[in-house]
């Protein structure tokens, strides 16, 4: 089967921007299954994502995360704000990993509340979840032309395979696969299925996976993307090593142009 040919997409950042239900949903999250500590926060402070949390999502890989740093920037006690910012993010996965402890809390429990408050909306205002994800319209209408075209379109996420599918589908964007967190690591994924396919490229927007994929002997063949329209950190696009090439959406033609 390796001569079918294969490109794969990240979800968030490449196929859409899901800023808003990450910020509500996390919200949400907190209030609703977080109840031991809501007393400590203020949840009706920002009704849309606050400029921190836009600024703080490039450095987030997790799903769980996301409720953790909504958690810290609603905080009535020391908030994590612009003051505090930099210095959060300058070891950002060891505080991350001290608020867990400091809390008693585990990554598992915060995705199952984040999972939960999801699941909560899609019954109670499927409409209103789903249009707190905005689409790339180029990106979506690139992935129609290719699949047209015969390539077969992978689709692997951070977020839960039952809600990226939701969305998706939404979209009218029907992928031969679709993996969430539930399927491992992405290298992995993608070493399983450079078995099988001709991975003709990975579109990412997080250049630590895409360097990830560089450094494993089964998937440093497969041609990178950064995706310069996704959520980015301000240096993210300085000194790219050679296998990942910089992206720009008006350029998605190129990758089949061949």
């Amino acid at each position: 089967m390796h001569h079918q040919k294969l490109i794969l997409f990240d979800f968030d950042g490449v196929i859409i921007n899901g800023i808003d239900e990450y910020w509500f949903s996390s919200k949400l999250a907190c209030e609703r299954y977080l109840l031991n500590d809501l007393q400590n926060l203020n949840i009706k402070k920002y009704i849309e994502a606050p400029k921190i949390f836009i600024e703080i999502r490039p450095w987030i890989k997790y799903g769980w995360e996301m409720v953790l740093i909504t958690h810290e920037i609603l905080k009535k006690h020391k908030p994590l704000n612009n003051l505090t910012k930099n210095s959060f993010l300058e070891n950002y996965e060891k505080n991350c990993s001290n608020l867990l402890l400091e809390y008693s809390w585990n990554s598992i429990q915060l995705q199952r509340c984040l999972d939960d408050a999801r699941v909560f909306q899609i019954k109670n205002d499927f409409k209103k979840w789903i249009s707190l994800h905005q689409p790339f319209n180029e990106v979506v209408n690139f992935i129609k032309c290719i699949k047209e075209k015969g390539y077969k379109i992978g689709v692997i996420s951070t977020k839960g395979k039952t809600f990226t599918s939701k969305i998706l589908s939404n979209l009218d964007l029907f992928p031969e696969f679709i993996f969430g967190y539930e399927s491992g690591t992405k290298v992995d994924i993608i070493s399983k299925l450079s078995q099988s396919y001709d991975i003709k490229g990975f579109i990412e927007d997080r250049r630590k996976t895409l360097s990830n994929i560089l450094q494993n002997n089964q998937t440093k063949f497969i041609d990178c993307y950064l995706a310069e329209w996704g959520y980015l950190k301000s240096t993210d696009k300085e000194d790219l090593p050679q296998g990942i090439k910089l992206l720009k959406i008006k350029n998605l033609e190129d990758l089949v142009a061949n």
